[in-house]
This record gives C-alpha cells, structure tokens and sequence, in this order.
C-alpha cells in the first residue's frame, strides 16, 4: 500500500522516474514543478491542482485525475485515454496540449480554457458539455465523436464532420461555422 498526502504544497521540484509511484494526493498543489521523467504506476490525484508544471514526456498510463485543474502547464503528446476511468474529471487553463490523446474517453462538462490543442486526438470520446473557450483546435481529430451540447463559439482552426460525429445543440459562432461545413467542400470567406 502506498502513501496518502493531504493537503500539502509542492514548489520547483523535478520529480524522478518513480517518485510519485503508489501513492494517493488529495487536495494538494503542485507549483512549477516537472514530471517530464515520471513513470506514474498507481497515483491518484484528488482535487488537486497542478500550475506552471510540465509533464510532457511522462506515461501518465496508470494515474487516477479526479476533478483536477491544470493551469499554464505544459502537457504535449500525453496519452490522457490510459488514465484510470473512474470518476475522471480534469480542467484545463492556459495548458499546451498539442498533439495528446483522449480517445475512448468520457470527459463530460470538461472545460479548455485558451488551450493550444494542435492535432489532439478526440477519436471515440464523450465531449458532452465540454466547453473549448478561445482554444486552438488546429488538425484536431474527431471522429465518432460525442459533442451534443459542447461549446465552441470562441474555439479556431477547427474541423469537425456533422455526419461522422454527435452535434446535436453543440454551440457554434457564425464566424467559426466553416469548421463544420469543410468537408463538404464548401468555401466561406470572412
């Protein structure tokens, strides 16, 4: 049985390859520190809270987010769809999360907040009431995609099928509507 910390700050730390393994954080902040090197095996995150802290690079395969906040973290090529399903919940401000996978994932009412997500992968996943507020969404990939009632009136650079995905009252501005009609062939101009 691993260790349990609760309530603790984590400043400016540059965590080794099994650091964290094994053990549970709740309620704890962690501050300009980097888990590029991590090979988390067992740890789970509860209500936690990660600012200023970089993580690409890390197997993040066996780790359990549970209504965690990522704020200017630097988070590219993570592969979020092996992280531990039950009662999943993350939110993202500020965060570079280019090239990541959330494919297979039910990540219902998660919110992006200005997120660079160049080529994320979305295959498969439940985006239901997600919000994607003023949020770079560049070669993202969706693809049988549930995104019924998710919100992309501030998001770019976006292309999304209608018939390949689940739309329905997904929240879209008039100026960011060509998105959706791309694969039709059809040009809008500005």
């Amino acid at each position: 049985m691993g260790a349990y910390i609760l309530q603790q700050e984590f400043k400016g730390i540059q965590y080794s390859r099994e650091d964290l393994n094994l053990k549970e954080f709740e309620r704890c902040i962690f501050d300009r520190c980097d888990f590029s090197a991590c090979n988390f095996i067992g740890v789970t995150f509860i209500d936690c809270h990660f600012k200023d802290c970089t993580f690409t690079g890390a197997k993040i395969n066996h780790v359990a987010f549970r209504t965690v906040h990522f704020e200017h973290c630097l988070m590219q090529d993570i592969n979020f769809s092996m992280c531990d399903k039950l009662i999943f919940e993350m939110h993202f401000s500020h965060c570079v999360l280019d090239f990541s996978k959330f494919y297979t994932l039910k990540v219902r009412c998660m919110s992006f907040i200005s997120c660079s997500m160049i080529a994320v992968d979305f295959m498969k996943a439940d985006l239901t009431e997600a919000i994607f507020d003023h949020c770079d969404l560049y070669k993202a990939v969706f693809s049988q995609t549930v995104l019924e009632k998710a919100d992309f009136r501030t998001a770019s650079n976006f292309s999304i099928d209608p018939e390949r995905n689940k739309i329905k009252r997904a929240m879209f501005a008039i100026g960011n509507v060509k998105g959706l009609l791309e694969t039709y062939g059809i040009v809008v101009s500005d």
